[in-house]
């Protein structure tokens, strides 16, 4: 059975960066397609990073393109994210998650970006932007 561990939140200044961990155990991320999520309170749950199982292509919803980015290491056991130039928006309780495994060529292509696709979930880590 996958489980997702998330690490690396903390608090920073405006204009700082982080960058969250998310490492896999009891399977490898060879066969899904992976994403980062965020809950700030009273807020409903937002994907902000996603890579496909295929070719790990990668999209960004506006509010964070070219800010963050996701990527994953070449064992497919940890999945980072990369965020620049935080904001105070950007404060929130960060998710990984993972769909998958994949089960076809055409399944492995699909860049998932609702919260509903994903089956598998990490706890979550705290991302505070403050001064």
């Amino acid at each position: 059975q996958l489980q997702l561990v998330e690490s690396g939140g903390g608090l920073v200044q405006p204009g700082g960066s982080l960058r969250l961990s998310c490492e896999a155990s009891g399977s490898t991320l060879d066969n899904y397609a992976v994403g980062w999520f965020r809950q700030a309170p009273g807020k409903e749950r937002e994907g902000v990073s996603f890579l496909s199982s295929r070719d790990d292509s990668a999209y960004y919803p506006d509010p964070v393109k070219g800010r963050f980015a996701i990527s994953r290491d070449n064992a497919k056991t940890t999945v980072y994210l990369q965020m620049n130039n935080l904001e105070p928006e950007d404060t929130a309780v960060y998710y990984c998650a993972a769909r998958g495994p994949t089960t076809s060529v055409l399944d492995s292509m699909i860049v998932p970006t609702s919260a509903e696709e994903y089956n598998h979930w990490g706890q979550g880590t705290q991302v505070t932007v403050s001064s």
